[in-house]
């Protein structure tokens, strides 16, 4: 009895479960069928009056695509592209007569992504990106501009030679209609040679393209500066200077592998004579957003030299004071026997605004020979009307109406403290 009681529960447990797999296998068949149905009924035609619209100019076998998709899946016309006129391509597709295939129709926000692709078709360069910036050196000249000069510099430190290429100069102000200009160029402080350019007859607007060479030692070459004086040749072959430049050499990283290219606005000639003790020209410029008072020392001309030697060196000593009070002083590097040294050194200090009708500046030129106490050439104060009067008053009011500007003037240097 218990072995029939075992067989019969077997074979009921294995009818269920045959029946349970029967079951699963129905459902998975009817499941299948039901799919596929589906598809059939979106691969048959699909009632769309816009769709039918654009293409019932076309034959019939060019509005059957050869392409090699599925015909389970339908082709749908977007609701924005409805009622336009289209043309065939090459490959059957078709697209809105002229327009561009590979733009996105403008139709409400769109995505970062989508803006780009609709931008410039994938593959194809953007011109924009790879523009030079504009070189506005040959457009952009200041009010007042009396020419302006391109050069370049090299240093061959094996031979010890300064190459100097004479590039152009441009919009040149010749006291007459015609101008036949030529330059020379001068290795300060040596003033008594120099090297010349050919002369460019009647232009404004000359181009050199003119290579000179300098003998000068590593050792001495940052003591140098190179001097350009722009001359026009009239018809009597008088000269007449037109504008100069100055260019130290002392802040430049002049090697054989760097060739610098610079320009320089042309400036013209203080024909007034030095001063007993010098001169010193230097500009000011104050930063009231910052309260920051700015000196640049630019050269001095007709020093009195106590020693006329390359051992004795020429700076210039720039001191701030309030009430008379020292407050703080920056000096600049020397400049090796010359009695006209180039500097084109910037000095900043912190000055408020309030101290302004308090305080003053103080210029010193100090001569220094190995060995030797500094001896003092001259001095110049400029400040408010308590310290100072005339040019200096003036360039210190100047500088003050007009912040954030450089107001650049001569100043003639005396002895006395």
């Amino acid at each position: 009895m218990t072995e029939q009681a075992v067989t019969l529960a077997g074979g009921i447990i294995g009818g269920i479960l045959l029946f349970v797999l029967i079951g699963i296998t129905a459902y998975l068949l009817w499941k299948k069928f039901c799919c596929l149905l589906s598809y059939e009924k979106l691969s048959s035609p699909v009632k769309m009056t816009n769709a039918n619209a654009l293409f019932q100019d076309q034959p019939t076998s060019e509005t059957q695509l050869k392409s090699t998709r599925s015909r389970s899946v339908p082709f749908i016309i977007p609701p924005t592209l409805h009622g336009r006129d289209w043309i065939n391509l090459t490959n059957e597709e078709h697209v809105q007569e002229g327009s561009d295939p590979y733009m996105i129709p403008q139709s409400g926000p769109r995505s970062s992504f989508h803006s780009l692709a609709g931008a410039y078709v994938v593959g194809t360069i953007n011109p924009e990106l790879y523009k030079f910036p504009e070189d506005k050196s040959e457009t952009d000249f200041p009010e007042g501009n009396i020419g302006r000069l391109w050069f370049s510099i090299e240093y061959e430190q094996e031979s010890e030679r300064l190459l100097v290429s004479l590039i152009k100069v441009r919009k040149l102000q010749p006291p007459a209609d015609s101008c036949s200009p030529f330059v020379k160029i001068y290795l300060l402080p040596d003033e008594r040679s120099y090297l010349q350019s050919k002369t460019k007859r009647k232009t404004l607007n000359p181009q050199f393209d003119e290579n000179f060479v300098f003998q000068v030692s590593s050792k001495m070459l940052l003591q140098r500066t190179l001097k350009f004086l722009v001359y026009h040749v009239d018809k009597q072959k008088k000269h007449h200077l037109l504008g100069q430049v100055t260019f130290p050499l002392k802040n430049e990283a002049l090697t054989d592998d760097n060739k610098l290219v610079i320009w320089r606005d042309l400036e013209k000639e203080n024909l007034e004579p030095p001063s007993e003790h010098g001169d010193i020209q230097f500009s000011l410029s104050y930063n009231d957003y910052l309260g920051r008072l700015t000196v640049v020392v630019l050269r001095a001309r007709g020093l009195k030299l106590q020693e006329e030697s390359h051992a004795a060196s020429v700076y210039v000593k720039v001191s701030l004071m309030n009430h008379n009070k020292f407050i703080k002083s920056k000096k600049t590097t020397a400049v090796l026997g010359s009695p006209n040294p180039v500097y084109n050194e910037t000095f900043s200090f912190k000055a408020d605004q309030t101290e302004l009708d308090t305080a003053s500046l103080s210029l010193s030129v100090l001569q220094s020979i190995k060995g030797e106490k500094a001896h003092l050439l001259g001095h110049v104060v400029v400040g408010p009307f308590m310290y100072t009067r005339g040019k200096e008053l003036e360039h210190w009011n100047e500088m003050i109406s007009k912040p954030k500007e450089l107001v650049k003037r001569w100043h003639a240097l005396c002895h006395s403290m």
